[in-house]
């Protein structure tokens, strides 16, 4: 009993301890077997499931249907375990016994696999067995079949090397090219007996034959063209048939034959045109190229059918005539170069690219390319137009869209040669006219004393006809002369491109460096207006007080004032000139940046680095600069007399807050006389005239500054009317672009913001002035929130606008430097209402009705 009840206690223990899976194998259990039981749950805890049972005393009464319901369930789990057990205790017999019969297949397999093998092998002997026979007759067949063959070659080229021998000694060219180039593709197929005497005799006969056929082929045609034959042989037809043997023969033997009859068609020029002959000088090169003409033109009519077409012989006389006219030129112009001048020069030139040209259409240049490549790649030479390519493009150096220049106003053969020019670039072009690149200097220093001229020519137009006024915001005032120096540039650079890509290119650039900087100085510079040396403001006063010693009214001596300023003022055709010159230099300096590009793609690759115009490009932004200053300084100096007059006035004597003072009529009269004329002729520059506004907006408003810190003692009064003021002068600011325009451009934003900025700086100063400076802690505060970048000079400027006492002054400044490094520049709101709120009401009234006139206004 006592062993009964001992395993009774371990099983108990053994069933009361938790199973604990691992997480991952927990996981695939929840999904495999999904439940909502408590009793499944890996955290399962006894006395929390019972408390869910019996949450109350009371439910204890129901104690006895619980345990049943748990028995039954115990044993209905019981009885699945049995099953399950059970099933795989049958499962595990039936997989063994599967495995045994898998076994036993796969050894059945296996025993026919070898079955089948045994019975390939025995087949395969079988068939060796009975093929063995065929196999022999088959080598038999093949060999007998490649005797026959070789033996019906050797009686072919044993009959043709005799035939050979006999139809080239009785000269039947036309019956020896057939059977000779037979004869060489048998031989072909004996090149692997050679070893054997007999074929190798055979091709040595052969080799001789060759030879020979070379050597009496050279006679004849040597026989043919001299003596009385020289102007053509008699019987043609059986040269034609020995160029057809030629042509089977070696390559050398034909490059020796026409080598030899194309310096034999050579011969009279090289007489006719030697160098001390008369017509080997440069005005008589049209009689070379006449000859040629005519000499081709003969050897078509009387040859031209007896040499094969793709010998091209015609094309080899010209390739020849070409090379020897080259070295012939070079000596002869290098030992007269003296001789030489610029016109000399350019018409043998035109010449030679015209016969170039003729050249590239009449042959497809393949002699020239196989035999000796040209390097060239310099398009062929067009005669110069004299039509100006501003009637219809204002850039010269603008292209069509497949890279040309855009042809001109032209009949319509020109526009059929340039249509012709855009075709693939023929090895004839630059084969003759590369030989004057060595004196291509004479052609640049003509061309510097051409620009020179030009220049010259430019400079009196200027002073004749001066500039037109621009009345309208349409047009250009652009000098023309800049367009027609950068025609001749653009003709220049083409012209020059196509003799040289070479070092002459360079010495062209450097001429056109120095003729900009020309162009720059004494038309641009030279020409800009001068302002005149202005009489100071305190001898005009002094002058002014003398004349008239009854002036006592601020508004008198406004006028006065003014009027004597406008003595010194540019001149409407002053201020037009001076457009005129900004323009233009815009122009030359984007026209200058095209032409290094245009520059850089038309020498060699070599030389692009050192295509440099930049310097070139900086004076014309210089001169751009000057102008600009100079419109500013003008427009600026105008306004002088009027901030003058401002710090004249008695502004501590102003009583009463009117309308917009005199001076500033006068500057806004200024502004809407001269501004419409620069806007209009700067209408192709808008750029530059926004650099102009903003520079005009920048140098006014901080004289203006200036002139307010010069209105002292100022009162309150005078201060409300000089903020009315600086409000009228910074509403007709921000308009200025637009000044007495028809139309309505938005200004500029960073104009805007320039003029905001500045003229918001001149109120705030006018409000600190205007605000009580007691308590004095309340007025350095509301100075420091509405002026926070000024310093103490600019403070000390206020109160003595406001006229303090000097003690006042240096307490308040003392105060000015003791919170000026610790104040904020984020001030919050309560603080700046608070300093507000120290001064006195009638203050903020004055202020409040200033601010409802300036909003009327």
């Amino acid at each position: 009993m006592a062993s009964l009840e001992d395993e009774d206690i371990i099983e108990d223990d053994h069933f009361s301890a938790v199973l604990t899976f691992p997480p991952e194998v927990q996981e695939a259990i929840d999904q495999v077997i999904p439940s909502s039981d408590p009793l499944d749950r890996p955290d399962f805890d006894a006395v929390e499931y019972i408390n869910g049972l019996f949450p109350t005393e009371q439910s204890l009464s129901n104690i006895d249907d619980v345990i049943n319901r748990i028995r039954y369930k115990i044993k209905r789990l019981d009885e699945d375990i049995r099953v399950v057990v059970r099933g795989q205790t049958n499962v595990g017999e039936e997989g063994k016994d599967s495995l045994e019969e898998a076994q036993k297949a796969i050894l059945q397999l296996f025993t026919k696999i070898k079955d089948i093998k045994d019975k390939a092998e025995k087949s395969e002997a079988m068939v060796k067995e009975i093929t063995r026979d065929i196999k022999q007759l088959d080598h038999a067949k093949r060999h007998l079949t490649t005797s026959i063959t070789t033996l019906n070659h050797l009686h072919m080229l044993v009959g043709g090397v005799d035939a050979l021998e006999s139809l080239a000694q009785k000269r039947q060219y036309g019956e020896v090219a057939n059977l000779l180039e037979g004869v060489l593709n048998v031989l072909e197929h004996f090149q692997k007996y050679k070893s054997i005497p007999q074929i190798g005799e055979l091709a040595d006969k052969v080799g001789l034959i060759r030879e020979e056929l070379a050597q009496q082929i050279k006679s004849d045609f040597e026989t043919a063209f001299q003596g009385t034959n020289i102007r053509g042989p008699v019987n043609q037809t059986q040269l034609a048939e020995a160029c057809f043997v030629v042509n089977v023969l070696d390559s050398r033997v034909k490059k020796d034959l026409l080598n030899w009859f194309v310096k034999l068609q050579l011969s009279e020029y090289l007489v006719l045109f030697g160098e001390d002959q008369e017509l080997a000088w440069l005005d008589k090169i049209d009689h070379r190229y006449q000859w040629i003409k005519r000499t081709l033109m003969e050897f078509e009519e009387k040859f031209g059918r007896m040499f094969p077409p793709s010998w091209e012989v015609s094309e080899r006389i010209c390739a020849e005539f070409c090379e020897i006219t080259r070295k012939e030129l070079a000596k002869i112009m290098l030992k007269r170069s003296s001789q030489i001048d610029v016109k000399l020069l350019l018409f043998a030139i035109q010449r030679t690219v015209n016969f170039e040209t003729l050249c590239a259409r009449r042959f497809i240049g393949r002699t020239l390319a196989a035999d000796k490549p040209m390097a060239s790649s310099t398009p062929s030479m067009t005669p110069l137009s004299p039509s100006n390519p501003f009637t219809e493009s204002t850039n010269p150096f603008e292209v069509d869209s497949d890279g040309q220049v855009p042809s001109q106003a032209s009949p319509p053969e020109s526009d059929k040669q340039a249509a012709e020019a855009k075709l693939p670039q023929s090895p004839f072009v630059g084969l003759v006219s590369k030989c004057f690149e060595a004196h291509l200097n004479i052609y640049i220093e003509s061309q510097d004393r051409n620009l020179g001229e030009l220049i010259d020519r430019f400079v009196e137009d200027f002073r004749q006809y001066k500039t037109q006024k621009m009345d309208t915001e349409d047009g250009s005032n652009i000098l023309p002369s800049c367009a027609d120096l950068f025609v001749y540039y653009k003709k220049c650079m083409v012209q020059c491109s196509q003799l040289s890509m070479g070092p002459p290119m360079l010495l062209l650039m450097k001429t056109f460096q120095k003729y900009l900087k020309e162009y720059a100085l004494r038309l641009l510079t030279n020409n800009l207006p001068k302002l005149g040396k202005q009489e100071s403001l305190g001898s005009q006063l002094a002058r002014i007080s003398k004349q008239e010693p009854t002036i006592a009214s601020a508004s008198s001596l406004i006028q006065s004032i003014l009027k004597e300023g406008e003595m010194v003022k540019l001149t409407e055709e002053e201020q037009c000139r001076t457009c005129s010159i900004l323009c233009t230099a815009e122009y030359c300096m984007e026209t200058t940046q095209q032409l290094e590009e245009k520059l850089k793609e038309k020498v060699d690759r070599e030389l692009v680095d050192k295509i440099d115009l930049r310097a070139e490009q900086d004076i014309f932004h210089n001169v751009i600069s000057n102008c600009i200053q100079l419109l500013v300084q003008d427009l600026d100096c105008a306004c002088d007399p009027a901030l003058s007059a401002m710090t004249k006035l008695a502004w501590q004597n102003v009583e009463s807050v009117g309308d917009q003072s005199s001076y500033v009529n006068a500057i806004i009269g200024h502004l809407k006389a001269n501004l419409p004329v620069v806007r209009n002729n700067l209408f192709s520059s808008r750029k530059y005239f926004t650099q102009f506004c903003i520079k005009f907006a920048t140098s006014f408003i901080q004289k203006f500054v200036v002139a307010i810190y010069k209105c002292k003692p100022i009162s309150t009064v005078g201060a409300e009317q000089l903020l009315l003021d600086t409000h009228s002068l910074k509403t007709v600011l921000q308009d200025l672009p637009s000044l007495g325009s028809q139309v309505g451009r938005k200004a500029p934003a960073s104009y805007t913001t320039i003029v905001i900025k500045g003229m918001t700086k001149a109120e705030m100063i006018l409000k600190v002035v205007m605000s009580p400076h007691e308590p004095a802690r309340g007025f350095v505060d509301n100075y420091l929130k509405l002026l926070p970048e000024t310093d103490v000079s600019e403070f000390q400027k206020i109160l003595e606008m406001k006229g303090l006492k000097r003690n006042e002054q240096n307490s308040l400044v003392d105060l000015y430097r003791a919170k000026k490094p610790t104040t904020s520049a984020n001030e919050t709101p309560e603080k700046s209402s608070a300093s507000s709120a120290d001064g006195p009401e009638q203050q903020s009234s004055r202020i409040r009705k200033l601010n409802k006139l300036i909003k009327r206004l």
